[in-house]
């Protein structure tokens, strides 16, 4: 009897798909570097409360959207049930910033995390950008 030839492409492509689940659950880590907070994240150089809505997911979610078409150089790339994710791009020197915002109906709770693409400190710009959103939230 002839053995089949081990298919790693199938290997893959299903540690790809458990991984992007996984990551589906909640928001990835900060890395260790100090331009990165998170609700999640257990370190207090990271962490940050999350935001609490009443009311149902949907309502929450285009709150929150209306709060982001108020700021500037912001783009949505990504708008599901439970996720928003967004890039923000700094007026001078065009750094991006990935933020992504998890709706967590457990809790009633907006999950969040805001991190730079590049560079190692931030100078409290998305502990701000987080603040800022949740005062025009609230």
């Amino acid at each position: 009897m002839k053995r089949q030839p081990f298919n790693y492409y199938l290997i893959v492509f299903l540690l790809c798909a458990v991984t992007k689940a996984m990551a589906d659950e909640r928001l990835e880590p900060c890395p260790d570097s100090p331009n990165c907070v998170s609700s999640l994240a257990t370190s207090d150089e990271h962490r940050i409360a999350p935001m609490s809505y009443g009311g149902d997911r949907a309502m929450a979610r285009l709150r929150l959207l209306a709060v982001l078409s108020q700021l500037e150089n912001t783009e949505i790339v990504e708008d599901t049930e439970l996720y928003l994710r967004v890039t923000v791009t700094s007026a001078v020197f065009r750094f991006v910033d990935d933020v992504t915002f998890f709706f967590d109906d457990e809790k009633a709770l907006i999950q969040m995390r805001s991190a730079s693409r590049s560079g190692y400190y931030d100078f409290g710009a998305n502990r701000r950008r987080l603040e800022e959103i949740r005062q025009l939230y609230e």
